[in-house]
């Protein structure tokens, strides 16, 4: 399966239980790349847009780019009311964006995906003289006992699972490689989730390695879930130690 169908049929789910970003984290953003509401952002790999919202909000022109369907037009429909707002059916290799037009560009729990080098091109042709790239993940935090527990179940019933985040950790070589003369900025923001059971359960299905309803195990896989939670929960709730990391520099 290309990286680009692994999303099909889990629009809903990813839309309600992904979560989003730190005011600070926005704030960062903005402020450290001198961003207003002239600015043009590109979000490649936008999803359903859980972060073009929270950029949207804060009155700067975005350009939402995503390749899969199901999450282009979920994005679509939950964010029309924004004029400032284009969705582009694109990648991250070739967004169709003018030359030399962004003032950033943010790629968001989707670099893992790109083909690196081609995606490193496309952004020196769509950036404006020294504008710069985030790269930014919502990572769990794996000194927790719960998180350690829930990657075991991924482990157990789920082929497709390598590791969070696609496996990308924090001090890869990738991001040396990635940015010019290896030099970035990375900055780590506390992003704890608290969650019902219904947005636990979400959180887990919405990967792209997690099973469908239509696999053999689901029901023993939701099952491990659901005790997963029992035991953590505490009146209803679970909180998942979670923190937002940022990679930011030019390129």
């Amino acid at each position: 399966m290309k990286p680009t169908d692994k999303f099909s049929g889990k629009a809903d789910v990813y839309s309600k239980s992904r979560p989003s970003y730190p005011t600070e984290y926005i704030d960062y953003l903005l402020s450290v790349n001198s961003l207003n509401k002239t600015s043009r952002i590109a979000d490649i790999g936008s999803g359903t847009g859980i972060l073009t919202r929270q950029l949207l909000e804060r009155v700067v022109i975005v350009a939402a780019v995503e390749p899969n369907d199901d999450m282009r037009t979920k994005a679509e429909q939950d964010l029309q009311q924004f004029d400032l707002f284009t969705s582009i059916k694109g990648s991250a290799e070739a967004t169709s964006l003018p030359d030399k037009s962004i003032d950033l560009v943010i790629a968001a729990q989707a670099f893992h995906w790109f083909d690196q080098k081609k995606f490193k091109l496309e952004c020196n042709r769509i950036l404006k003289q020294e504008a710069k790239v985030a790269l930014v993940w919502n990572s769990r935090d794996f000194t927790s006992p719960l998180i350690k527990e829930n990657a075991e179940i991924f482990k157990k019933y789920c082929p497709n699972f390598y590791g969070f985040s696609g496996g990308i950790g924090e001090g890869e070589e990738l991001f040396n490689q990635f940015f010019r003369h290896g030099e970035f900025e990375f900055k780590k923001f506390p992003n704890d989730l608290v969650m019902d059971f219904e947005g636990f359960l979400g959180r887990n299905l919405s990967a792209s390695y997690s099973l469908k309803e239509s696999d053999k195990e689901f029901e023993f896989y939701v099952e491990a879930i659901t005790n997963l939670f029992e035991k953590y929960s505490h009146n209803g709730k679970i909180v998942m130690p979670n923190y937002t990391r940022s990679y930011l520099g030019n390129v």
